[in-house]
């Protein structure tokens, strides 16, 4: 932290609690920006600290603060020195982020591809043993994914975007139900993910190609031009949210591997919609959150069985991991899958404001991240689709036992 930098404010990330071997659990911060690749770990006696960084106290303030609530005295040389860490990490608001935030934006706005940024990571980087795993772990599990849904032309998708080896069942039926239900004309792809980094706009769009180890899908320029056009505000101020989110590219990754070479486009769009949700305002009261969606609803009436609307998303985060005091038992469990099923029957019959309501009024509560694009997707699909649930899954850690619950739902001409 510079000389002078008296009050350490944390920037804004991803905070998870995760079980660790010394300490018991330790809180994660990690930069879904793109930034900076590094997290923090902070183990549980520096997380009042943490806690503090706020902004609206000096290093002395806080650790005075922390002292007199009873616990182990604190000095603000402490303070000051977790703090000129997280600084030099680039995870506090300051010089030393913006200067780091200049040169990540500019390199990321001036490349035409978007790299495959979890590839090594969340799944395989080597390009035979990935298609040869997600055969394996995840198509094999898509055989009569939507057998009501046969002899119907597939026009959208609901998909998770949890960790492929963790979504497994789900990916495969959504992506074997696309494989064998596309058109035979369809070449465009309009992908609404999560961010799960915070955007000033509604909507993100990218206009670069997303790379695969199984290939790069190029983007449709003249389509993103034409829907950003149609933006009253800058739909590419949030582009770097791009860089780092995997709601997106876990998508390009399945159509790459269940379409081969077949030429396609795509067109990648973060759905943020988060003033929205704070204040359970339904977005198709307001024009300017509209504009994108209207435009990308023309684009699917103009292009007809040509184009495909995916929603990368899942549903709940309950459980330690995501603030939760304790697991959920059977019971919660039980009553947390009737709600997201009354959730998911709301999308699959295309009622985009009655899902908007319902999830909001337990956002709190269920913390379904996929609010957003599923909004988006339901608001833009073909007004003829009708939707078939191919899937439902609590995946839950088997250390702490927290839940992330996904779906899968195919909608059909």
């Amino acid at each position: 932290m510079p000389k002078g930098a008296l009050r350490p404010r944390l920037r804004p990330v991803e905070t998870i609690i995760v079980p660790d071997p010394e300490h018991g659990r330790i809180l994660v911060l990690r930069d879904t920006q793109g930034v900076t690749d590094a997290h923090a770990c902070i183990p549980p006696a520096l997380i009042p600290i943490v806690a503090r960084f706020t902004g609206e106290r000096t290093c002395a303030e806080i650790a005075a603060e922390i002292s007199s609530e009873g616990g182990e005295g604190v000095t603000a040389a402490v303070v000051k020195a977790l703090a000129d860490e997280l600084d030099r990490a680039l995870f506090l608001e300051g010089p030393t982020f913006r200067a780091a935030l200049d040169e990540v934006r500019a390199r990321f706005h001036d490349a035409e591809t978007r790299p495959a940024s979890h590839a090594g990571g969340a799944y395989l980087a080597d390009r035979a043993a990935l298609a040869k795993d997600l055969d394996a772990r995840c198509l094999s599990n898509g055989a009569d994914a939507a057998p009501a849904a046969r002899g119907r032309t597939l026009t959208g998708l609901i998909a998770p975007h949890i960790d492929p080896w963790r979504g497994a069942v789900g990916y495969g039926r959504a992506y074997e139900a696309l494989r064998t239900g596309l058109a035979p004309e369809a070449d465009t792809f309009i992908v609404f993910g999560t961010s799960h980094a915070p955007m000033r706009e509604p909507f993100a769009l990218c206009r670069k190609a997303f790379d695969t180890p199984l290939g790069p899908i190029p983007a449709d320029l003249d389509a993103i031009d034409a829907i950003a056009a149609a933006c009253p505000y800058d739909p590419y101020t949030d582009e770097l949210n791009h860089k780092r989110e995997h709601s997106i590219e876990f998508q390009a990754l399945f159509l790459r591997h269940v379409l081969g070479d077949r030429p396609i486009t795509i067109i990648p769009i973060l759905a943020g919609l988060g003033r929205h949700q704070a204040l359970q305002a339904d977005p198709a009261r307001d024009a300017s959150a509209m504009a994108l969606l209207d435009a990308v609803k023309n684009l699917v009436a103009v292009r007809g069985r040509r184009a495909v609307v995916i929603a990368g998303a899942d549903l709940a985060h309950v459980g330690p991991r995501f603030g939760d005091p304790r697991p959920w038992n059977a019971r919660e469990r039980d009553a947390l899958a009737a709600s997201d099923r009354a959730s998911l029957d709301l999308a699959r019959a295309g009622a985009g404001a009655g899902f908007w309501s319902d999830v909001v009024a337990d956002l709190a509560t269920r913390r379904v991240c996929g609010l957003a694009p599923i909004y988006a997707t339901l608001q833009t699909l073909a007004h003829d689709a009708t939707g078939e649930l191919l899937h439902y899954e609590q995946t839950i850690d088997p250390e702490e036992g927290s839940i992330v619950s996904h779906a899968a739902v195919g909608y059909y001409a």
